[in-house]
């Protein structure tokens, strides 16, 4: 299945019918009276939060959802047919945004969560509303009202509960490929990943979180060089970021500017980002000698001058992996018991997932209106050539695809 994680869609609510204009007709009967019935009310669009859905796959050529029309009003005081409701269904996580205002309509982040888009139009009204003592004829009716229209943006993020940031080749989906039923593409070349990727962690036997794998980062990703921008929004909101450093680069980069590569890149996307609970992963333990991992370890948190938790371990031997999870687990429960018992603290990471939120669409927009301008034929001065083919999607035909598998 393609992954598809932004969208841009027109809905279109049903009108309302009209109202009916009739009078009563039946033998012997004189001045029977106006019996013309009110008209049916035009349906309304809603969006609703599917469980077993991944990707916004379903929306990407098929844009345009029209809710079903409300039926005129009858004679003998029949009411017209209400239009039919339009559900449309979307992964969990789906932000839905108001392209005209950029208002942030809501967030769907519960399955069964349901979001009114547009409301349907109100019925017109028959001529048997307008009779009274005076008026025994009324030859009034009003018509149906239009439904709303609108042009929404749909951004899914993936639910995670822990992320992982890395250069590209760094070991990410190696490590979740190692710790996870997940099977991402895993090669000896940077970018592999091209989409998110999420593997459901089983610690024990009724216990397990999900941890996501996104591309890779470079250096200028925060200006729009390479994948990885495009995907941080996805980490917005985990509980946790794992670091992952490659201990012995192929390249002979040094780890530890590599590391501090990262942190600027995710600090420029956001600030509030780069606040989340962070953890150091130093990989590939496996490529070092013994006697000399510890004075690696040293000097990678010295020059970041790091004082977070440190994990050493080898996705690809899994050593350390397994201590690794677990530390996992304990960290997720801590956390959901310390916001249970503490208000304070809860409203702390509730503003702090509100900034990261705000943040990252700015970033987003920011990127989107550069990437238009471009295409454009406009240049802002000092912009580096870019190819944007990667993110045409009215040329793509095929996609990766994202996996999300349990032990």
């Amino acid at each position: 299945m393609k992954f598809v994680d932004e969208v841009s869609i027109f809905v279109k609510a049903g009108d309302g019918g009209n109202g009916m204009m009739s009078f009563r007709r039946e033998k012997f009967i004189e001045k029977g009276g106006p019996n013309g019935g009110d008209g049916g009310d035009g349906g309304s669009v809603f969006i609703e939060a599917v469980e077993n859905f991944n990707t916004l796959v379903d929306y990407r050529y098929t844009r345009r959802f029209n809710a079903q029309n409300g039926e005129k009003g009858g004679s003998t005081d029949c009411t017209g047919r209400k239009g039919d409701d339009l559900i449309l269904p979307v992964p969990v996580g789906t932000t839905v945004i108001d392209s005209a205002t950029q208002e942030v309509m809501g967030d769907l982040t519960k399955p069964g969560q349901r979001l009114m888009v547009a409301q349907g139009g109100w019925h017109g009204l028959g001529n048997t509303r307008f009779k009274s003592s005076t008026n025994r004829a009324p030859r009034q009716t009003t018509p149906g009202k239009p439904g709303e229209a609108r042009d929404l943006k749909l951004e899914l993020k993936v639910l995670a509960d822990v992320g992982l940031l890395g250069l590209p080749n760094a070991g990410k989906s190696t490590f979740i490929r190692s710790v996870s039923a997940a099977k991402p593409k895993v090669a000896d070349y940077p970018f592999t990943t091209l989409v998110p990727n999420l593997g459901v962690v089983s610690v024990d036997r009724y216990k397990n979180f999900v941890i996501a794998d996104i591309p890779g980062l470079i250096e200028g990703a925060s200006e729009g060089a390479g994948l990885g921008i495009r995907f941080l929004k996805h980490l917005s909101r985990t509980r946790l970021l794992l670091h992952l450093v490659d201990m012995a680069p192929l390249d002979l980069t040094d780890p530890a500017e590599a590391a501090a590569t990262i942190v600027a890149e995710l600090t420029k996307f956001s600030p509030a980002l780069a606040e989340r609970e962070r953890w150091l992963v130093l990989n590939k333990a496996d490529q070092i000698l013994e006697e000399e991992q510890e004075a690696r370890v040293a000097e990678i948190v010295e020059r970041l001058q790091w004082t977070g938790p440190v994990y050493v371990i080898s996705a690809l031997a899994r050593e350390g992996t397994e201590q690794l999870c677990y530390d996992i687990l304990d960290f997720l429960e801590a956390r959901a018991e310390r916001i249970k018992e503490n208000p304070e603290f809860a409203a702390e990471l509730a503003e702090l997932d509100s900034r990261i939120e705000d943040e990252a669409r700015a970033q987003l927009q920011a990127l989107d209106d550069k990437r238009a301008l471009r295409r454009s034929g406009v240049r802002a001065v000092g912009d580096a050539e870019e190819d944007d083919s990667f993110w045409d999607e009215e040329d793509a035909e095929d996609g990766p695809e994202i996996i999300y598998v349990r032990d």
